[in-house]
Formats: C-alpha cells, structure tokens, sequence
C-alpha cells in the first residue's frame, strides 16, 4: 500500500515555523507567480505546484487554521470538524487522544492516499483582497489572469483562495445484445452497471479514527451496483450507442452526474441481411415461374408478402419493396427502410419420362432457333 508523504505548508513556502503574516504573503506572491501554470504552459507540473502553493497560503494565513495545523498536522480538518481548537494539553484533549506535532507523519505509513488522482486540468477560481498598505500592483497582476477580487470583511486583510468549480462526472458504457425481432420492434432492459461514489464512511478522507477506512480500504472511493430499466428504441444496429442521461458517474463539486451509454449488439438473423435500414434476403422461385411468371410469397420482419415475378426473370434479380425493411433510427418515427428481394431459381430434380421429353423438345426448339 503506498505511503501518502505528510505535507510541510512551511517548506513549501519556504519559511520557517515562526513566519509572520506578511512573510507569508510575500512568499505566497513569489511562488504563485512562479508556478502559475499559464505561465508555464510547457510544465505538467506547474499546475500541481501551484495548487500546493495555494493550499499552504490558504491555511497559514487563517490564524484558527494555522493553530490546529501546527498542532495536527496535515489532519487538521477533521480534527477541527470534531471539536478541537489546537489548544488542547498535548496526550488527551476532548476525550480523545492528540498526537505529538513533531510526529504527524507517523501514524499516515502504509495509508492509502485518499484523494487519488484527477483526470484533466480542474478550472480555479482565485479570489485576492486590496491591502491598503500593501499596494505592489501584484493584485493587478492576478486580476488580469484571474479576474476575481475581493476583502475577508472579517479579518480587513488580503485573502486569496482557489475553489475547484464543478466538473461533470464520467460517463459509462454498458454492453447490451439484442435479437433482430428487438431491434425492429424495440424493447426494454434491466441493466446493471458500477459507480463510483465518494465513501460515505470517511467522506472521501480514507481514514476512521485514524486508521484504514474499513470501507473503502482507504480510497475514500466507493463502488456500488445500481439497476436500471432502459428503453431500446426501435431500429438500433449492432454498434448503436444508446444514451441515458444522467445515470453515469456523480459530478465532482456540485457538477451533474455523466450519462450512460448502451452498446448494442443485435443478434445475426438467418432470413435477413442487414445494410443500414436496409434488409436483404433471398427468395426461391421454380424455374417455371422464372420463365412463365408468377407469384411468390417472401418473408419480412412483420410477416410474409405475396411477390409477382414477370416471366422470363432472370436468377439474381433484384425486387425492391418499399417500406418493408428497418425502422430508422434517426428518421420520422414509423418511416422504414427498404427491403431487397434476390431471386434463386431452383432447378427441378427427379424428373419423370414425360418432364425429360418436355425438356428435350424445348432443347431442340431453341437450337433452331438459334441456327
């Protein structure tokens, strides 16, 4: 299990334990600029700095925050979400036991690290007050790049803060396989599919107590198996991709849930052959009706329809049928695709004394005929 490495706000600053305000904010002003990622376009690793940068100045800043920071550590939210001021007598505080400040780091060895990793670059939004006696032009500077100012109205000094804004969850695909009958008529499914959702034991942090969230093993990520009934439209082909909106993968901050796809895989039908919202399929004439004419009757996806065949109908040809094939998937509900009908004369087998005389004399018709 990989170990999450504690993190040093002062080192990051590069200040020492007893830095002032002002320190603070000057370091602060250095590294932001520094490491901001649009200015450091060919850096990957210029938006992770930042964001670090942003984090120890957020905290060191806040004198109830600093407080329980040097006194827990990297964990001081949850300790200030449970009660303690950081002014607790070093062994128990509150009822509960503390933690030596000089060993934050300790009891995180073989913790899972709870948040992971992030998909994409996360938009911030920066938020910098005017300090009158601090007037550097460096909030111009932010405002360009950010265009957010504002006062701590209960402080009366500079603040600065970056709030992840919502982003979308992902979406998810769900493999589903049809029969041809389905898919020309539609239909209806119950399928199940795994999401991931924020531990509702430690809330995302990975950590009950300080050890290992028994649920999430220390993730602070939970997977959990939903079912839902989905409509199958009519007309939907092998490689359809079927939406449903907002079933996908919860939202990050606020942000709307992904969407589910269904991939649709149609089963093979021996009597059709599929080309878009066209069918194809075979009809088998005598070889009296493909000389003398006649009718035949052919399959389609709703029935049997009775063909005419002209006389003198020649093997492989092709019969169009209007309206008879696939319904369209996109088009104007009930319009439907075409269906091709292809002859296959079948000669006759078994012939009797009479046939063969009857075929004989056709032979020696045609041949003069043909002289």
């Amino acid at each position: 299990m990989a170990t999450v490495q504690f993190k040093d706000y002062y080192q990051t600053l590069g200040l020492a334990r007893d830095a002032d305000e002002k320190a603070i904010r000057a370091a602060y002003r250095k590294l932001a600029r520094q490491h901001h990622p649009d200015l450091n376009p060919n850096d990957p690793a210029a938006e992770e700095r930042f964001k670090e940068v942003n984090e120890a100045y957020e905290v060191l800043t806040d004198g109830d925050k600093r407080k329980l920071y040097d006194r827990f550590g990297e964990d001081w939210q949850r300790y200030r979400d449970a009660g303690f001021t950081g002014d607790e007598p070093a062994g128990r505080a509150g009822g509960r036991t503390t933690f030596d400040p000089d060993d934050f780091g300790s009891w995180y060895t073989g913790q899972t690290d709870p948040r992971g990793g992030r998909a994409g670059r996360p938009e911030w939004e920066f938020h910098e007050a005017e300090n009158g006696d601090e007037s550097t032009g460096f909030s111009d500077f932010f405002q360009t790049l950010f265009g957010a100012r504002g006062r701590d109205s209960t402080r009366g000094r500079a603040t600065a803060s970056f709030r992840q804004q919502p982003r979308r969850g992902e979406d998810a695909e769900v493999p589903v396989e049809v029969t041809f009958d389905e898919a020309f008529h539609g239909t209806s499914r119950n399928v199940q599919l795994q999401t991931r959702e924020v531990c509702p034991t430690c809330n995302g942090l990975g950590l009950v107590r300080e050890t290992t969230c028994p649920t999430c093993d220390g993730t602070g990520i939970v997977t959990r198996t939903k079912t839902l009934e989905v409509t199958i439209p009519p007309g939907v082909a092998t490689g359809s991709r079927i939406r449903v909106a907002g079933q996908g993968n919860p939202g990050v901050s606020g942000g709307p849930n992904g969407d589910v796809y269904l991939r649709t895989t149609v089963r093979h039908d021996p009597r059709f052959e599929r080309d878009g919202d066209e069918l194809r399929t075979a009809v088998d004439i005598p070889l009296t009706t493909a000389v003398l004419g006649g009718e035949t009757v052919i399959p389609t996806p709703t029935g049997r329809v009775v063909l005419t065949i002209p006389a003198e109908t020649q093997p492989g040809r092709l019969f169009r049928l209007r309206g008879q094939g696939m319904p369209r998937l996109k088009g104007p509900k009930g319009q439907r695709g075409d269906l091709l009908a292809r002859t296959k004369v079948s000669l006759p087998v078994r012939l009797s004394e009479h046939e063969r005389e009857l075929f004989e004399e056709l032979q020696r018709l045609q041949a003069e005929r043909a002289t």
